[in-house]
C-alpha cells in the first residue's frame, strides 16, 4: 500500500512541475494564499492609521494617498512581469516571492515609520499576488469552472477583511499595537511556509531553470479570450 501511495504521489508530481506540495493543485490553495495575506494586512488597519498620524501629523491623508498611489503604480507595471516569469519559472515560485514581499513591511511598522513607509511603498514591485494566483487558478480550472473559482479568489479576498480590522482593533486596544504587529507578522509567516510546505506547482510540466531566456511573444489572444468567455 505504501509504495503503491509513494508511486502516485510521485506520478502527481511530475505531472505538475515535480514540486512537491499537499495534494494535487486546487482553487482551495490559491483560496487560503489569498486568505491569509490580506487577513494579516487588515488586522493592521488601526495600528497603520496611528503610526501615521504620528509620523505625518498635518499631512495624514495627503501622505497616504501618495504611499499607496506609488504602491499601486509599481505594482501595475509589474504584473504583466511577474505574469511572464511564473509562466517559465514556475507559479509556485511567484507566489512564494509576491507573498513574501508584500508582507515585509509588517515588522517594520513598529521598528522604523519611515522605513515601513519605504519598504510599503517599493514592495508595490512583487505586490501583485493576485496575477500569479489568477494564473494558478486558470492553471487548473476548465473554461466552465474558471469563472466561479475567480469568483471564489475574489469572495476570499473580501472575506478576510470582514473580520480582521475589528479583531485587529481589539487586540490594539487590549494589548497594544505592537501585539496585533507581531500577531501580523506571524500570520504572513504561516502563509510563506504554506506556500512552501503545501503548495504545490500547478504548471502541468517542469518549470524553466532560474536562467532560462523569457520569450515575449504574446501568448494571449483574441481567440484564446472568447474561448475563454
Amino acid at each position: 500500500v505504501v509504495s503503491t501511495q509513494s508511486t502516485e504521489s510521485s506520478g502527481i508530481n511530475a505531472e505538475y512541475g515535480g514540486n512537491m506540495g499537499w495534494g494535487r493543485p486546487s482553487v482551495l490553495h490559491a483560496v487560503v494564499v489569498i486568505f491569509l495575506e490580506f487577513f494579516a494586512w487588515g488586522l493592521l488597519t488601526v495600528p497603520v492609521v496611528n503610526v501615521m498620524a504620528q509620523a505625518f501629523p498635518s499631512y495624514t491623508f495627503l501622505m497616504n494617498g501618495m504611499i499607496q498611489g506609488v504602491k499601486g503604480i509599481l505594482s501595475f507595471l509589474s504584473a504583466p512581469l511577474v505574469g511572464a516569469l511564473s509562466d517559465v519559472w514556475g507559479r509556485k515560485s511567484w507566489l512564494l516571492v509576491t507573498v513574501f514581499c508584500t508582507c515585509l513591511p509588517i515588522p517594520l511598522l513598529k521598528i522604523s515609520a519611515w522605513w515601513y513607509f519605504a519598504v510599503f511603498s517599493l514592495s508595490g514591485v512583487f505586490s501583485v499576488t493576485f496575477s500569479v494566483v489568477f494564473a494558478y487558478v486558470a492553471d487548473i480550472t476548465d473554461n466552465n469552472d474558471r469563472t466561479a473559482a475567480y469568483g471564489m479568489v475574489t469572495a476570499t479576498f473580501f472575506a478576510s477583511f470582514i473580520v480582521s480590522p475589528a479583531l485587529g482593533s481589539y487586540v490594539a486596544e487590549t494589548y497594544g499595537d505592537v501585539s496585533v504587529v507581531l500577531l501580523s507578522t506571524a500570520i504572513a509567516l504561516l502563509d510563506v511556509l504554506f506556500i512552501i510546505a503545501c503548495v504545490p506547482e500547478s504548471l502541468p510540466t517542469r518549470p524553466k531553470n532560474w536562467g532560462a531566456p523569457i520569450t515575449w511573444e504574446k501568448e494571449v489572444t483574441i481567440d484564446k479570450l472568447e474561448n475563454d468567455l
